[in-house]
């Protein structure tokens, strides 16, 4: 199949589409704002420096790189951020009956704030709404943890045995869950269409799931601003602003 191009062919042939599996990535997050790592306004292109505190190793061996994510805990974009047009498109294509999953990157829960049923979100990277233990693996609400930072405690740490801790959240260098990686592989395999919204695509394993569809039989969908690794695989591209394309695209197929 020819690469498509424009948002009403590609509407016109998800109508027919019985099974979706979708993979979303910073950019569906963005008319959220939440800002994306990679874009022109990214987190990273703005301040490359800030990768550090996204690397497992550094996390784990400097204290004040801790002291530094657990300001930016407090203060992330997560809190305040609310679902926007393309989080509630993918909760109509669940009413519609054809999705068969949503595969986030993202760690900010809209897709659950949206109204998409959580046992149907794979969080591949985890949700800044908690925090783990790194030594007992002790979980407990972020906000809880983040009332010890306002108190004046710069680098909380774990209430039952002292250890180091993170949110529940996959950091560069730290291994994915098993199971939750399990989960996004199947839904890969079991789907008619995979549509990648919002992600550059450069982030493994995630980014191999197009793969992993396409040569199970999908076709694949991108839909995202910049080009991405898995374009040429891909039966059809979208550079449309996401919050705009995914209710035209998904629209049609709930009436």
């Amino acid at each position: 199949m020819p690469i498509t191009t424009t948002v009403e062919q590609v509407s016109e042939w998800l109508r027919t589409t019985q099974v979706i599996t979708v993979l979303t990535g910073a950019g569906i997050s963005t008319d959220s704002g939440i800002p994306d790592f990679r874009g022109p306004n990214g987190v990273w292109t703005k301040n490359p420096a800030a990768q550090r505190m996204f690397t497992f190793q550094n996390y784990l061996a400097d204290p004040e790189i801790r002291v530094q994510a657990w300001r930016n805990r407090r203060d992330h974009p997560a809190w305040a951020a609310r679902p926007n047009a393309g989080h509630l498109a993918l909760v109509e294509l669940e009413r519609a009956g054809r999705l068969r999953a949503v595969i986030t990157q993202n760690i900010d829960e809209l897709h659950q704030r949206a109204g998409s049923s959580p046992e149907l979100v794979i969080e591949l990277h985890g949700t800044v709404f908690w925090v783990e233990c790194l030594s007992c693996g002790r979980r407990t609400p972020m906000r809880e943890v983040l009332d010890e930072v306002d108190q004046g405690v710069p680098d909380p740490l774990c209430a039952l045995c002292g250890g180091i801790q993170k949110s529940a959240t996959i950091s560069f260098g730290q291994r994915l869950r098993p199971e939750v990686l399990d989960a996004a592989i199947e839904a890969a395999l079991d789907c008619d269409v995979f549509l990648a919204v919002g992600s550059s695509l450069q982030v493994q394993p995630a980014a191999d799931l197009c793969r992993v569809a396409v040569e199970a039989g999908a076709q694949l969908v991108v839909v995202n601003a910049e080009p991405t690794p898995y374009d040429g695989i891909a039966a059809a591209v979208l550079r449309d602003p996401i919050s705009t394309v995914l209710p035209r695209l998904i629209a049609p197929s709930s009436s």
